[in-house]
């Protein structure tokens, strides 16, 4: 068994621009080592990105910051998006009641209908929010 391999890590001010730099970088990682599911990974990271800017404490705190972490095991890709976390006690959760006709809320529900696995944990200085995409 393969250990874990870190393909890269790499972080943005916790701002709107973030989410197409964090995609160009992932597809940039991806296509240097032809991961089969780059679209999937790229659609869940912009996601998790989007969330972070425009509802964690760093999106919300001048200077703040979100990190892109990849690593790889074996056949599968694990991505993490780090944030501050929220002081307003706002969790990922996923929305099933969702209005179809809003413009938003689908993104964790996305993230748990593409990836592998998904969750977050929160340590006392972020929150770390993470998905895995398996090769099958």
């Amino acid at each position: 068994m393969r250990e874990l391999e870190a393909l890269g890590q790499v972080d943005f001010p916790a701002q709107v621009a973030a989410v197409p730099q964090a995609r160009r970088y992932i597809r940039d990682l991806l296509d240097g080592v032809n991961h089969p599911h780059t679209d999937d990974a790229l659609l869940l990271l912009t996601e998790l990105v989007t969330n972070s800017v425009r509802h964690s404490d760093s999106g919300r705190t001048p200077g703040g910051r979100v990190i892109v972490a990849v690593a790889r095991h074996n056949r599968t890709l694990h991505i993490d998006v780090i944030d501050a976390g929220s002081t307003t006690g706002q969790r990922p959760q996923v929305c099933l009641d969702t209005d179809p006709d809003s413009g938003g809320g689908r993104g964790l529900w996305l993230v748990q209908r593409l990836s592998s696995a998904w969750g977050w944990y929160e340590t006392p200085t972020s929150r770390v929010v993470w998905f895995q995409l398996a090769c099958r």
